[in-house]
């Protein structure tokens, strides 16, 4: 898939869209430190609903402290092994968000990975994420798009790229472009033409929800190919609703309808010029 040439969309609109992806927490939020690391942020009373937490011997996992640069909440010890306690108790709360039993990579501000943590409590926890997008052209200039299942938690029946995931803990981009694409759209990458990384788009923003105390730091990296003729998008894990097909211009009023996740706006602008 070789980039096309702009389709005008309405700067306002992108202009709000950019606007929308990057918003300050709605309410002041503290740091949240793996010893001296910053991996996160929450709500300044999100974690006093389950802590300070020790373990047995005494020896504290989780503690709201006063630091030089003011208050914080600290973990101690191993990251991965404290964060999945701080996890299992948000759970047992009732605050964590969908559990799916699957680890993601824990960063520092410098990228580093830490240890890792259930998908569940991310956004809670302010926690860096990274994601990989697939946008998929059809030979005659087309462009793939899916709907997303009415069963989402987040999102439902609204449109979205041809396949957007997250990276796993032990993934690497093309391990989970190549899992995620075969699972939201029985495509395997060898099957695919002009596979090529098309950017990163970057996401901070918090929850739609006003009870809901997440907050979205996320990493796209996206990709373009063409999808030959006679190789269509068959769902394989119950996510998608249905596929369709828009050409480029009608893509752009999809688009300027709000039809789309946030996440793919942004992407698919970017990869009608924008």
């Amino acid at each position: 898939m070789s980039a096309p040439l702009p389709v005008p969309l309405d700067p306002g609109w992108l202009a709000a869209l950019r606007a929308e992806t990057c918003r300050p927490p709605v309410r002041a939020r503290l740091p949240l430190l793996a010893g001296t690391a910053a991996i996160g942020s929450v709500e300044p009373d999100f974690l006093s609903q389950i802590g300070p937490m020790s373990r047995s011997g005494g020896r504290w996992v989780l503690q709201k402290e006063e630091r030089s640069e003011g208050w914080a909440w600290c973990l101690q010890g191993d990251v991965t092994a404290s964060l999945a306690q701080v996890a299992q108790a948000l759970r047992e709360a009732g605050l964590a968000q969908a559990w799916r039993d699957e680890q993601l990579a824990v960063p520092d501000a410098q990228g580093r990975v830490l240890g890792t943590v259930e998908r569940g409590v991310v956004r809670p926890l302010g926690i860096a994420t990274r994601a990989v997008h697939l946008v998929g052209q059809a030979p005659d200039g087309r462009i793939w798009v899916q709907q997303r299942s009415l069963s989402k938690a987040n999102d439902p029946g609204r449109w979205d790229t041809l396949m957007g995931g997250m990276v796993s803990a032990g993934d690497t981009l093309e391990s989970a472009l190549a899992r995620e694409t075969w699972e939201e759209a029985g495509l395997a990458l060898e099957a695919l033409q002009a596979l090529s990384w098309g950017g990163r788009v970057g996401i901070r923003r918090p929850s739609d929800r006003d009870e809901d105390p997440g907050y979205t730091v996320e990493e796209i990296d996206w990709y373009r190919c063409t999808v030959p003729d006679g190789l269509a998008p068959d769902n394989q894990d119950g996510e998608v609703a249905q596929f369709r097909l828009l050409a480029p211009r009608e893509l752009a009023l999809w688009l300027e309808r709000d039809e789309f996740t946030a996440e793919a706006g942004l992407i698919l602008a970017a990869a009608l010029g924008h």
